[in-house]
Formats: C-alpha cells, sequence, structure tokens
C-alpha cells in the first residue's frame, strides 16, 4: 500500500532533520560544550545513576546552570526526537516504540562520543534522553488530543 505523505508529515521531516543537526552540532562540534578541547583526558561513567545522584547530592556545589545544562538539558535535548518521530513515522505512533528508538538513538550519540572521545559517555544521558523521549511523545499526544478537540468543536458548531 502506498501512502501519500501530507503536508503536516513533510513539515514533520524538515523540523526533524534540522533538530539532528542542531543536536548534532552541540553534541560533537560546540565550543562553549567544550568539544573541541581535546586537551584533557576523556571520561566515561557506566554506573546508572552516578552522575545523576552526584549532580543532585552536590547541587550546592555545581550551582543551577550546571544542575540545568545537565539534567534539564538531557531531557530537553531529545523531548524533539519524542515529539517528531510519530509524525514521520508510523510505527513510531506507539509509546513504547518511540522510547525505544529514543533509547537506541541515544545510545548510538553516546557510542559515537566514546568512539571519538568528544563529550563523555554516560549511561545517565541515556537515561535522561529516553526520558525526553519519552517526554517529548507525551507532549505530542496532548497536543494531537487538544487538535482534536479544537476540530470537534468547529465541527459541532
Amino acid at each position: 500500500m502506498i501512502r501519500n505523505t501530507t503536508k503536516r508529515q513533510k513539515m514533520g521531516w524538515v523540523l526533524f532533520i534540522l533538530y539532528l543537526c542542531l543536536l548534532a552540532y552541540f553534541m560533537f562540534f560546540s565550543e562553549s560544550f567544550g568539544r573541541t578541547d581535546t586537551d584533557r583526558g576523556y571520561q566515561y561513567n557506566l554506573v546508572p545513576f552516578k552522575e545523576i545522584t552526584r549532580y543532585f547530592r552536590h547541587y550546592d556545589v555545581l550551582g543551577p546552570t550546571l544542575f540545568m545544562i545537565n539534567m534539564i538539558g538531557n531531557v530537553a535535548a531529545f523531548m524533539p526526537f519524542g515529539f517528531f518521530l510519530p509524525i514521520i513515522s508510523r510505527r513510531s505512533k506507539k509509546w513504547y516504540n518511540t522510547v525505544m528508538f529514543g533509547f537506541v538513538f541515544s545510545l548510538m550519540l553516546e557510542t559515537l562520543q566514546l568512539v571519538f572521545k568528544v563529550g563523555s559517555f554516560d549511561v545517565d544521558d541515556m537515561f535522561l534522553n529516553t526520558l525526553g523521549a519519552a517526554a517529548g511523545f507525551y507532549i505530542h499526544g496532548a497536543a494531537h488530543y487538544i487538535r482534536i478537540l479544537i476540530r470537534y468543536r468547529r465541527w459541532k458548531q
């Protein structure tokens, strides 16, 4: 069966590709995130919730800026992934597929960081990224529900 791509899907693809380019820039090339600094030793974390616990335990030392960049930033960075995937992919209309794709994509990016020694491989980042993909899916669902309600109210009038 051949399906026509809707305008909404086409726009979703454009925005999704722009999002991926922006994400790649910040993860691999951004000087403001220290991605071009090759002098420091490479770090990685394979212990689940180690860094998350550290950020909460030492919030007063690390400060709100670093906390927001790492904790909230990792979640927010993957919200567009969870939002746009159900628009561009029929398989991603189910929450568990979107969450699984979000995890696999995050694992791929973290592995690339490990291989190229850019940023740091962190299992906690994968958890936070996956949480962001799930939140994005939830926001997409809420937006879709609101869109249906608006359409129904217009039809009813």
